[in-house]
């Protein structure tokens, strides 16, 4: 039995005058109420009861130990109800980590509206184009892309993240609108060095067919608004998520080509440290996300 249990055991026997009530209490055998309490005396080296046929009584120190066990017995109590509290309300604060792309245009939009509803949150949101690990960075939680890898941490799927090809009409009116996607190897390419294959894209027709087209171009980068600003200037055609791409493209600054075909799109999920006992900070905003990434979610 470990410290604090027997201490709540001592205090049960002192207030109740008998093992066998207190026993009771703890739902534990008389003979295991007995041999703890025994313990307990041997480690502290003094005796804290009188037993006899009329019942048990606290020592002078026994009675001196059950003060003092009583106070730490209450403030156990006051930790237990302040973290039960906690737990039932989203406060604190919430460390966030996202790449630069996703959290400047679509996350913090989000957050800013969280935390209007929870005026007791706090956010610390940190943008990294790179894999964090949560635990070492004390992140309680982070927005990735692509297929989770097996591992211990706590997941929930969000939706998914489409990509699209596009091109400014500037570039398109001197260079030709491709009609398939072999077309695009005689175009250039602004490549993303990060996903979708660096140089070689990959397509799904719509019989259901894969096709993947190496391409090149005067630039690559692995910051998808370098290669928005690449495409609206018309140096090439790029191919960008759609929350990227979005507002391009309904301004006009690019247009969405091979509507037929479609691109990989990728998993978007939330990740913590640990699937068990989640903050409820932690599982009230990703319930809340996931109401947040339905179709079309990157218009909203």
């Amino acid at each position: 039995m470990d410290t604090v249990t027997g201490i709540r055991l001592f205090i049960r026997v002192v207030e109740t005058g008998s093992f066998s009530k207190a026993s009771a209490d703890m739902g534990i055998t008389q003979p295991t109420a007995t041999k703890h309490v025994a313990a307990l005396e041997k480690r502290l080296g003094a005796r804290l009861l009188h037993r006899s046929t009329r019942g048990v009584t606290p020592t002078e120190v026994g009675a001196a130990y059950y003060d003092k066990c009583k106070s730490i017995a209450r403030q156990l109590e006051d930790a237990d109800n302040l973290a039960a509290l906690m737990q039932s309300r989203v406060r604190g604060t919430l460390r966030i980590s996202t790449s630069v792309a996703f959290g400047r245009r679509v996350l913090t939009p989000l957050v800013l509206r969280f935390m209007q509803q929870h005026p007791e949150l706090q956010i610390d949101l940190s943008f990294e184009d790179r894999y964090v690990n949560l635990v070492e960075q004390g992140i309680d939680l982070a927005l990735r892309m692509g297929r989770l890898a097996d591992s211990s941490l706590g997941s929930r799927y969000l939706g998914v993240n489409h990509w699209v090809l596009v091109g400014a009409p500037t570039y398109l009116g001197e260079h030709g609108t491709p009609a398939a996607p072999a077309e695009l190897a005689q175009h250039s390419a602004l490549i993303y060095s990060t996903v979708q294959g660096d140089d070689v894209w990959h397509f799904t027709g719509p019989d259901g067919g894969a096709l993947a087209v190496r391409v090149h171009g005067p630039l690559r980068s692995n910051n998808l608004s370098a290669l928005l600003a690449a495409a609206r200037a018309g140096l090439g055609l790029a191919v960008l998520p759609r929350y990227v791409a979005h507002d391009s493209i309904r301004s006009g600054a690019v247009l969405p080509l091979l509507p037929g075909w479609a691109l990989p799109s990728q998993e978007m999920h939330a990740i913590y440290p640990s699937p068990r006992l989640v903050p409820t900070k932690v599982s009230g905003f990703v319930d809340w996300l996931q109401g947040q990434f339905g179709d079309d979610w990157w218009a909203r």
